[in-house]
Order: structure tokens, then C-alpha cells, then sequence
């Protein structure tokens, strides 16, 4: 499966959008278009927010982290264990 920057570009081509007119509606130069299809890491998020906001893509930014089980799984394991003491009755 490839990067972010390949998806946003197999997107674009289904949609049938020259790099110009994406660009221009995502309020960003062509040659940083051509960054973010590459997967260039100097491209702000801003930038990849942008493009997919011009092709109706902005409600998958919310998710881009949402499905991670290995990172809840190391979360839980490093959670505090709750130990209760076992206190006399009176």
C-alpha cells in the first residue's frame, strides 16, 4: 500500500482533476501539489488537509489516526493498575 502522497494522487486521477486545477482549489502551488504526491515530509499537514478538503475528502483527515489498536494496546499496558488494600472492618 502506498503513502499518504500515492493515495491523495490514485484520488485525484479517479476524479479525473489536473494537478493545475486541484491546486489552484486547494489554494497551493503545483510544485507543492507535486510534493505532497510524492510524499515530500517538508509539505506542511496543512497542505495535505487542503488538497483533500478540494477533492471531499476532509472528514478522512479526522480518522487518519482513529483505528490504532497496537497504539491502544501500549497505552493499556502502561496504565496504572489500581490496587486496593484490603482495610479492617470495624
Amino acid at each position: 500500500m502506498g503513502g499518504v502522497g500515492e493515495q491523495l494522487r490514485l484520488a485525484r486521477l479517479r476524479r479525473r482533476l489536473g494537478t493545475e486545477l486541484l491546486a489552484e482549489r486547494a489554494g497551493i502551488s503545483r510544485a507543492t501539489l507535486h510534493k505532497i504526491e510524492r510524499g515530500d515530509p517538508s509539505v506542511a499537514m496543512g497542505n495535505y488537509f487542503a488538497v483533500m478538503n478540494a477533492m471531499g475528502l476532509a472528514d478522512g483527515f479526522a480518522n487518519l489516526g482513529a483505528d490504532d489498536p497496537l497504539g491502544r494496546a501500549i497505552q493499556d499496558d502502561q496504565l496504572p493498575q489500581r490496587v486496593r488494600r484490603n482495610t479492617p472492618t470495624p
